[in-house]
């Protein structure tokens, strides 16, 4: 399974592309229009949201609402498009008039992405490099998550920190029991005063000009034993959940399980110890590897977290220089949230969906969903006699 995404930020369409699902699998357009709307929400959300009311459309791949084996391409308009055609026509002349943007963000990809492919009007850059492209993954994610869907496999997000403002530490499977409240609450918080607290520091920075990061975690319940590889580096679970995550705009860390506290702790208090019973199999009493031993799922909850930067868009813009003459200026100002981690907890939902879905076809392998589900009860009895 693999897929590409295409689009710029103001352009006329974000689209992706999927190949490798298998034929009969349902798909309906409401569940990815509902991930979108997921997306698009959280406290900290800059304008663009109030414009965007994200829609997909399935152009290819399907037919009668469910997949036929060949590549599905979905694609989400840009309404915004309508204002910026002037300064984001794909075949169009460059107007004379057209305001270059010279001034790179600090912590963007602006300055980079420019000396790279040699531009002289950053927004060559920042229009692909922006969050927006997270609107294709997340599409992806939910045509991920149908299937898993398929095999009992569930996924959660929740937030952990905001700023300086931290949620007291909890088990992340026994955080699901308050999903609903997490689903419900603007920064995806279980507790309301953490909560509170949180949209407290996100207003707290918006109103001096800033933005705020934090970290968020991604839980996957369900998941087989069996999934990945340990005999060679691109197929272990853990380094591929691990990508996908740093993929995602912002993110600049990832742990799975206990992660670096880990590192802190004698082994005896670190690795899980293994237990047997005859009506569950091999199972474990704590998950300090967050599901995944030796890069292969071990049939425990998955359980990744992400830490997020600050978006590097500020209304008072840091210090930079013009381009054009290299004289100090600063920043170029972009609309942008002032805090998009629980929008980011939903991308990660996603692009972890995405690997577990892919790793998944590839230990069951089959071009139907049929023969996929067949095979999974095969290698499930195969488990239960071991």
């Amino acid at each position: 399974m693999r897929y590409l995404t295409a689009g710029e930020s103001h352009g006329p369409a974000i689209t992706t592309i999927i190949e490798g699902l298998p034929s009969n699998l349902p798909l309906e357009p409401a569940e990815i229009n509902q991930d979108l709307a997921r997306r698009q929400q959280g406290y900290g959300r800059g304008g663009r949201m109030k414009i965007e009311k994200d829609q997909v459309e399935i152009l290819a791949g399907l037919r009668f609402g469910k997949t036929l084996g060949s590549p599905v391409t979905l694609q989400v308009k840009n309404k915004d498009y309508a204002q910026w055609t002037d300064k984001m026509d794909p075949a169009g002349e460059q107007p004379p008039e057209l305001d270059l943007v010279t001034h790179p963000r600090p912590g963007h990809a602006d300055l980079a992405g420019a000396l790279k492919y040699n531009f002289t009007d950053l927004r060559n850059v920042l229009e692909r490099a922006s969050a927006r492209e997270t609107v294709a993954r997340v599409a992806v994610g939910a045509v991920a998550r149908s299937l898993l869907k398929v095999f009992d496999i569930l996924l959660y997000s929740y937030v952990e920190t905001i700023g300086p403002v931290a949620a007291a530490p909890q088990d992340p499977v026994l955080v699901i029991a308050d999903y609903d409240v997490i689903e419900n609450s603007p920064v995806r918080c279980a507790d309301p005063e953490t909560a509170r607290q949180m949209m407290k520091a996100i207003d707290e920075a918006k109103a001096a000009g800033d933005s705020l990061g934090g970290t968020f975690v991604v839980v996957a319940v369900g998941v087989p034993v069996g999934l990945g590889s340990h005999v060679q580096w691109d197929r272990k679970l853990d380094a591929r959940l691990a990508a996908a995550l740093m993929s995602v705009q912002a993110i600049k860390g990832v742990e799975i399980g206990g992660g670096f506290s880990l590192a802190a702790r004698p082994g005896s208090q670190v690795h899980d110890e293994i237990f047997y019973h005859h009506s569950k199999g091999y199972y474990r009493h704590t998950n300090h590897a967050g599901g995944i031993e030796g890069g292969i799922s071990n049939g425990e909850a998955i359980v990744c977290r992400a830490a997020m930067k600050p978006i590097p868009t500020l209304s008072r813009p840091l210090q930079s220089v013009n381009m054009e003459d290299h004289s100090p200026y600063t920043a170029a100002v972009e609309r942008a949230d002032s805090c998009a981690v629980p929008a980011a907890a939903v991308v990660g939902e996603a692009v972890v969906a995405w690997e577990l879905a892919k790793a998944l076809r590839e230990k069951l392998g089959g071009d139907s969903l049929e023969e996929m589900q067949h095979n999974y009860r095969t290698f499930l009895n195969t488990v239960a006699q071991r």
